[in-house]
């Protein structure tokens, strides 16, 4: 059969309608764009070193840096490098479930966990880390040095130290309804107290016996 200009244009439209491959959006902000030099044997040779977070807004962030002579390649480089350094964070909602702090060299940052509607309260190396994580309520402090990519790197740590009830019951091998139960206490420090007495009365009285 010989093919007509209509098979052809039909077959063209058939090929056409296939649905494309759909990549994976990240979340990127550059975090320091500043310039360096190398003292070589004829002077000094000057590029430039750009910082960059890269998030997937569900959970996944990362840190990458990258140098080179131009500024476009330097920021694309710390962006690959990145979007491979990504790990996963437990997120709860919108915001973090417990207060948590992280260190990296004079850099530390004190992360808390904020109401619907409070937003991003942070400095903007900071905020870059977060917002690319996915979170928008959040509290964040920096208590130490306020240089950008440290400043950066001390969130990711204080971040990978989240856990979630769910790994907490895992960890101490109880149900997750005692968990949930104790954190509801801890909202009253009496009551709090109490049960930390009631349990180490009980665990004596075992070891008695």
């Amino acid at each position: 059969m010989i093919n007509t200009p209509e098979t052809d244009r039909n077959s063209k439209i058939i090929v056409d309608t296939d649905e494309p491959e759909i990549t994976p959006e990240f979340i990127e902000r550059v975090i320091f764009i500043k310039r360096i030099a190398k003292v070589v044997k004829g002077g000094k040779r000057m590029r430039i070193a750009a910082g960059v977070v890269a998030g997937d807004g569900k959970g996944k962030v990362g840190i990458g840096h990258g140098k080179s002579a131009e500024v476009a390649l330097a920021v694309r480089k710390a962006a690959t490098r990145a979007k491979k350094n990504m790990i996963s964070i437990a997120v709860v909602g919108n915001t973090i479930s417990h207060q948590v702090e992280g260190k990296y060299r004079a850099s530390k940052v004190l992360l808390k966990p904020a109401p619907e509607g409070t937003g991003l309260i942070a400095c903007p190396q900071v905020r870059a880390v977060v917002e690319a994580l996915g979170i928008k309520d959040i509290y964040t402090k920096s208590l130490g040095s306020n240089t950008p990519y440290n400043l950066a790197m001390a969130t990711l740590r204080a971040l990978m130290k989240l856990r979630t009830p769910e790994d907490i019951a895992r960890v101490r091998n109880k149900p997750l309804e005692a968990i949930a139960q104790k954190t509801k206490k801890k909202d009253t420090p009496t009551a709090d107290i109490s049960s930390e007495i009631a349990g180490t009365m009980s665990d004596s009285l075992s070891t008695d016996n």
